[in-house]
């Protein structure tokens, strides 16, 4: 008996015993169903987080003030900062001599108060954010009219302000450029400022949303110069965080070093802080690595199904191999060798459990696209990971197949034609 011949005899013993043939799949079809799920929401989610990643800037590096011992319960924010503590724009500036060649645009923000637009009857609450003439740049602003924050406008402090287009539909229409040159007033707690309307941006719902915040009508920035906010927040001159794009071609984690050496020149003699730098390109390569790792915990969890299900098979083939040991003894007797029944056997158990594999791709698949999309992160398993859990069932059927198999060749065949 040949393959072929094997496999149609594995499927008429399929079509034969349609329910045991079930059950005996089940094992195999739920543990391929579990692995396949995972690794496809772990897919998506690796591929949602890198997206997101890649919209706050794959290149950019942030240099920070850190608290120098992390054990001490203060670290980053948390730690107080003086004056003295900060990094001065004397300090920033020579960074930008420094590493001018290398990088294509350096960001500074700082958040003001949030307040509330009036327009007649309409209002919506906005909230002021200081930034730089680069600062656009490092969030990735889609500008849509008009134009964003200048070095200009930074320098004298003027009474500007770049908007989104969600702020600018509700309060004045749809008609967006027609706000362009507009005043808006902002209900603050201590004062009321008036900014004209320079630029229109689009706006994005955060990668990190708050669950809690609002889609239809969610709390939008307003970008002012810089002075503005660290003037209303008594801030002082210093900065604690700025941002870098580096050049294409050029590490993150290593510009970022670079320049946090230079930097920490300047905090020799500081005893509590220094500086450090934190690329988006190694948070990335982490946070990948991290999802990856975690997908393949679960998948080996999921595995733990197959093992059951190999057994269950094995359980099955022996007893096949109880209920034809006439059958064997039969082709035995007809000249067959222990190698074509030791094959036949084996290839039955594959056939087995090919097909549970396949049924339980195509059930993985589906549940991993709807776990997956609920997760606002839709994706379907690669063809690699189908085409290794089908060789991977296979794999299971020829290894708790080849016990059953061996047992059925080395039958004699007259004790075997003797049995009832």
């Amino acid at each position: 008996m040949n393959i072929t011949e094997s496999i149609r005899v594995a499927l008429d013993g399929l079509r034969t015993n349609k329910m045991r043939s079930f059950l005996t799949m089940l094992g195999i079809i739920i543990g391929i169903a579990s692995v396949i799920s995972i690794m496809t929401v772990g897919r998506g989610l690796s591929g949602s987080v890198q997206k997101s990643m890649s919209s706050m800037g794959a290149r950019n590096v942030t240099i920070m003030v850190q608290n120098r011992d992390p054990d001490d319960g203060m670290s980053g924010d948390q730690a107080p900062r003086t004056a003295d503590d900060m990094m001065t724009p004397e300090m920033i500036e020579a960074v930008q001599l420094r590493f001018g060649p290398e990088i294509d645009g350096l960001g500074i923000s700082e958040g003001g108060p949030q307040g509330e637009v009036r327009v007649g009857e309409k209002t919506a609450k906005v909230t002021l954010n200081g930034i730089n003439e680069g600062q656009a740049q490092i969030d990735n602003v889609k500008m849509l009219f008009g134009r964003g924050i200048k070095a200009e406008d930074v320098k004298g402090g003027r009474s500007v302000a770049v908007v989104s287009d969600r702020l600018v539909t509700k309060l004045f229409g749809k008609q967006l450029d027609k706000a362009l040159g507009k005043e808006i007033s902002v209900t603050l707690p201590k004062e009321t400022p008036t900014y004209s309307i320079v630029g229109i941006y689009k706006y994005e719902q955060p990668a990190f949303a708050n669950p809690g915040a609002s889609t239809s009508d969610p709390i939008t920035s307003a970008h002012v110069p810089l002075p503005i906010t660290k003037k209303m927040n008594n801030s002082g001159s210093g900065y604690s965080t700025f941002t870098v794009i580096g050049k294409v071609g050029i590490p993150g984690e290593e510009l970022g070093a670079r320049i946090s050496d230079f930097l920490n020149r300047y905090y020799e003699n500081n005893k509590k802080f220094h500086i450090t730098a934190m690329s988006m390109e190694k948070l990335a390569a982490e946070t990948t690595q991290l999802m990856s790792g975690l997908s393949l915990g679960l998948s080996v969890i999921g595995g733990i199904s197959l093992l059951v299900g190999g057994i269950g098979v094995m359980n099955i083939m022996l007893v096949s191999v109880t209920e034809r040991t006439r059958e064997i003894g039969v082709r035995k007797a007809l000249g067959a060798s222990n190698t074509n029944i030791r094959i036949q056997f084996i290839v039955e158990s594959m056939i087995v459990c090919l097909i549970g594999g396949a049924i339980g791709v195509g059930l993985g698949a589906a549940l991993g696209y709807v776990g997956s999309n609920m997760m606002k992160a839709p994706s379907l398993p690669s063809i690699g990971a189908i085409l290794f859990a089908l060789g991977f069932s296979m794999a299971i059927g020829m290894f708790f197949g080849y016990y059953p198999a061996n047992k059925a060749a080395q039958l004699d065949p007259i004790e075997a034609l003797r049995y009832e």
